[in-house]
């Protein structure tokens, strides 16, 4: 299966923001959008020429998609059912990619990133109304309980991301027993919830020339 193989730290510097990619690395000293704010490449600290509505539209999708670990093929699926269903097809689109399994573990404080979250369930340490998932892009439904194995709690990186937990935006869509290592979705997730700000006009835009 395809994905993306570069380093993690220049889709942060590209956006000119922090996107979280990288668990504990981002709020250290050592997160590369502190030691170097500029886009990367030979041309990364030159000044550009006012950027044209497609480019902006563009840079949007492309940091959506960079935050939650998607490929093109993927996002355009989730942005076709998001048109599809009732409402703002922005928020539909935000509901659809927050509900992922690999994004409830990561709200849920059990990982330190969606990739180390989708790490987690591939190797079937994580729970699903109590039976084994190893499916990342799962849809989460509300009221369903996530959970990491019993004989998976002391994972180096699940005990790590816990004690970090405190760096984190609390999200009132989810809950975690830290303890239990256990949560739910409490409800559906809204735009206005997310920590990052993120403009979905833009996107719909892209998608409806």
């Amino acid at each position: 299966m395809a994905r993306y193989t570069d380093a993690k730290c220049k889709l942060c510097r590209r956006e000119g923001m922090k996107l979280f990619l990288k668990g504990e690395r981002c709020f250290s000293a050592s997160c590369a959008i502190e030691r170097r704010p500029y886009a990367p490449g030979e041309h990364g600290r030159r000044r550009g020429r006012k950027p044209s509505d497609y480019k902006l539209q563009l840079r949007e999708k492309q940091k959506v998609r960079s935050i939650y670990g998607v490929l093109e093929a993927q996002f355009r699926l989730y942005f076709a059912e998001a048109n599809r269903r009732q409402g703002a097809t922005g928020e539909n689109l935000f509901n659809l990619l927050e509900k992922r399994l690999d994004s409830v573990v990561y709200r849920m404080g059990f990982a330190p990133s969606r990739a180390s979250a989708r790490q987690l369930i591939r190797h079937k340490h994580v729970l699903v109304e109590g039976a084994v998932c190893d499916i990342p892009s799962r849809q989460v439904k509300v009221g369903h309980t996530v959970a990491i194995r019993a004989k998976s709690q002391n994972i180096p990186q699940i005990v790590n991301s816990i004690k970090d937990t405190a760096k984190r935006d609390r999200l009132p869509f989810v809950e975690a027993d830290v303890k239990k290592l256990e949560g739910r979705l409490l409800s559906e997730p809204q735009l206005s919830d997310l920590p990052i700000p993120i403009q979905e006009n833009l996107i719909v835009e892209l998608y409806s020339k």
